[in-house]
């Protein structure tokens, strides 16, 4: 299990970097001063199959209210192939204040209590920042 969790982080982080909202990704590249104090989000979200469609449409909306925030690179949302009640969202932020000053937006706020009686499981927030 841990190594499907790796792979499908890997891979959303691939995605994320090399074909999901490339043009966005570009112009975001360019007014970025400092990539390497760039942070990633990866979180894995699951909710009973039931909720699918309604976490579906809770996700797209924290999307777009997200990559307005400033210091929103890049933030999408993803549904695993053949599991349609899993999803996935990676975030690409300027820096930590930006994340911080995000995760206090009532936006965010609305999207984890709109969720949380959906969830099958917890969030499974993961940080990243660039290699070295």
């Amino acid at each position: 299990m841990r190594r499907i969790v790796i792979a499908l982080t890997l891979a959303s982080l691939g995605f994320l970097l090399n074909a999901c909202g490339s043009q966005r990704t570009a112009q975001a590249a360019a007014g970025r001063p400092d990539a390497a104090k760039n942070v990633y989000i990866v979180t894995h979200i699951d909710v009973m199959p039931t909720y699918s469609d309604g976490a579906n449409k809770a996700i797209q909306k924290y999307a777009e209210d997200s990559r307005k925030d400033a210091g929103a690179l890049s933030v999408e949302g993803l549904v695993q192939d053949g599991r349609p009640n899993h999803f996935t969202i990676v975030e690409w932020w300027q820096d930590r204040p930006a994340l911080e000053a995000h995760s206090g937006q009532a936006h965010t706020k609305e999207f984890r209590d709109t969720l949380q009686p959906m969830l099958g499981a917890p969030f499974d927030e993961r940080l990243h920042e660039p290699i070295p």
